[in-house]
């Protein structure tokens, strides 16, 4: 048994390759998709009370993003994946029913 297994190859996985792609411990496409939200608009209404919204809403935003990412850091993906697949799974008891 033991020749068998010294025959094997090992390789190394990279931890940059299989770890999810964060930024701020949250998903990072959302991160910085709120980010130029918040950007355009403080930049597009110009007053100090539109800068202060902007930001407290980018950091209340990120926030929940991160609580979201520590419960699952995929969940995004896998929402996407679960919303192009309802045509093919529709939510009754049997096929024959329906609508």
């Amino acid at each position: 048994m033991s020749d068998a297994v010294s025959g094997l190859h090992r390789h190394r996985v990279h931890r940059a390759l299989s770890r999810p792609n964060l930024l701020m411990g949250a998903d990072r496409e959302l991160v910085l998709i709120t980010g130029l939200a918040a950007v355009i608009l403080i930049f597009v209404v110009l007053t100090i009370y539109s800068a202060l919204f902007g930001v407290a809403v980018w950091i209340v935003i990120v926030g929940l993003l991160r609580l979201m990412a520590k419960s699952d850091p995929l969940m995004r993906q896998v929402y996407v994946r679960h919303i192009s697949y309802r045509p093919h799974y529709m939510p009754t008891t049997s096929p024959w029913r329906r609508y």
